[in-house]
């Protein structure tokens, strides 16, 4: 299944109050460090989205998306993931299609339903009719992206005469939908481009696409591997970088366990010392990377391998493991 692999990175523009941190100094420089990753050879800038986080994650990923498309020129950028159900169809349509203006053709949009309650109850969203809602948006906004005038009636959204003006550029802007639940794979299967989420997925979106009558071939996975790192000495690596990647595990962790509907057991939280012996953040030397990313190559159709620039960690510190990784890892797929 071996095929072109990029990567890239998540950026969630976090500010945990123990980094002691403006927001706006923290922005600018991380929109900095991705266009210095589009120079060093990265392909891939991705925003996520959460509601409520005390450290200030990401709400707003189309904004910082917009940021970010007015400092690069090649790399692919997008959401990865936002929460679909919380959005006007026609909105979140129209809103995309300005973007990949702005981005020249360059936006790719990961989607999901989302797990958490609390962001449901403050957006005024039903959480049990989030994934019907998302079928029939899934449905508004591809109508509108091929350049459609749509009248809709569903059960949760209704428009009438929509249209997008200016329309999206190139008829429609890939999706990558993510879940782990089967009607969420299924959904991948029926709406989108490819799949982002855990390579272990595989097996069931290849399943689905064979049930709609698609080809398998033409499977795309985006992997999310936020807890992996490339450094030539792990050991000093893993303790500077526990703290940050630390305070990833345990806010995830505590926002799985709120409600128990992501659909796979994921992040749990653990003091710091059991973290750094979990081995759930994956400091790798080039090498040891470089054989990882072509075993999963033989394995899945990844075109893409998304990791992340944790929050807390210092800007040029984030710079200093990428440039590692652009110099020692990127030239093995080139």
């Amino acid at each position: 299944m071996s095929g072109k692999l990029g990567f890239g990175y998540l950026y969630d523009f976090r500010n945990p109050a123990w980094a002691g941190r403006k927001s706006e100094d923290l922005y600018a420089e991380i929109l900095d460090a991705v266009a210095w990753t589009e120079g060093a050879g990265f392909t891939g800038a991705w925003v996520p989205e959460h509601h409520l986080a005390d450290d200030g994650y990401m709400p707003s990923p189309l904004v910082a998306l917009s940021a970010i498309a007015a400092r690069t020129q090649t790399i692919r950028l997008g959401t990865a993931i936002a929460l679909a159900p919380l959005y006007n169809p026609v909105r979140f349509a129209t809103d995309a299609a300005v973007l990949d203006i702005l981005a020249q053709g360059r936006l790719d949009l990961g989607l999901a339903i989302g797990y958490r309650k609390r962001e449901t109850a403050a957006l005024g969203v039903d959480f049990t009719k989030r994934g019907r809602m998302f079928d029939e948006w899934l449905q508004i906004v591809t109508r509108l992206w091929a350049g459609e005038t749509v009248d809709f009636d569903g059960q949760f959204y209704r428009c009438s005469g929509a249209r997008l003006m200016p329309p999206a550029p190139r008829g429609r802007i890939p999706l990558y939908i993510g879940g782990f639940a089967p009607k969420a794979i299924e959904r991948v299967a029926r709406y989108g481009d490819g799949y982002v989420g855990d390579a272990g997925a595989f097996d069931g979106y290849a399943d689905k696409l064979r049930e709609a009558g698609r080809d398998p071939a033409s499977a795309k996975i985006r992997v999310t591997g936020l807890m992996t790192v490339v450094a030539r000495d792990p050991a000093t690596a893993l303790e500077e970088l526990a703290p940050a990647f630390h305070h990833v595990n345990n806010s995830y962790g505590q926002w799985f366990d709120e409600d128990r509907a992501l659909g796979m057991e994921s992040f749990t939280p653990m003091s710091l010392d059991p973290f750094k012996a979990s081995g759930v953040l994956e400091v790798l030397t080039p090498d040891q990377a470089i054989a990882k990313f072509k075993a999963l190559q033989q394995a899945i159709p990844v075109d893409h391998y998304i990791m992340m620039m944790p929050p807390g960690l210092p800007v040029e510190r984030f710079v200093h493991y990428a440039e590692v990784f652009a110099k020692d890892v990127l030239p093995a797929f080139a």
